[in-house]
């Protein structure tokens, strides 16, 4: 079992910061690819990010590319959302997933779910 637990959510204006980060604890961090997902209210939930295990290869969305950043730490079995020049469409809830490979994470079936932290960007 991986647990995992968001913090960093919070209310912010359009065109500002917040920087997401998502503590893993139980099996090896370093086993596992992890990525953010976000569900907005009355949508789906999407693919934001994700970023393999070793943290040479990273994956974003069309509508965050060039504004968001993921990166790990697998000494401190943490992985980071930065997310810059917000949108009053990033608004939703963010989780963390984690999964053996990227391509769950991706498609919005990974193994391991956080239970979510909410960002809201005001215009």
């Amino acid at each position: 079992q991986v647990q995992l637990v968001e913090s960093g959510g919070g209310l912010v204006q359009a065109g500002g910061s917040l920087r997401l980060s998502c503590a893993a604890s139980g099996r090896t961090f370093s086993n596992y690819a992890m990525g953010w997902l976000r569900q907005a209210p009355g949508k789906e939930r999407e693919f934001v990010s994700a970023i393999t295990w070793s943290g040479i290869n990273t994956y974003y969305a069309d509508s965050v590319k060039g504004r968001f950043t993921i990166s790990r730490d697998n000494a401190k079995n943490t992985v980071y959302l930065q997310m810059n020049r917000l949108k009053s469409e990033d608004t939703a809830v963010y989780y963390c997933a984690a999964d053996e490979g990227t391509s769950r994470i991706v498609t919005g079936i990974a193994k391991y779910w956080g239970q979510g932290t909410q960002v809201t960007v005001s215009s």
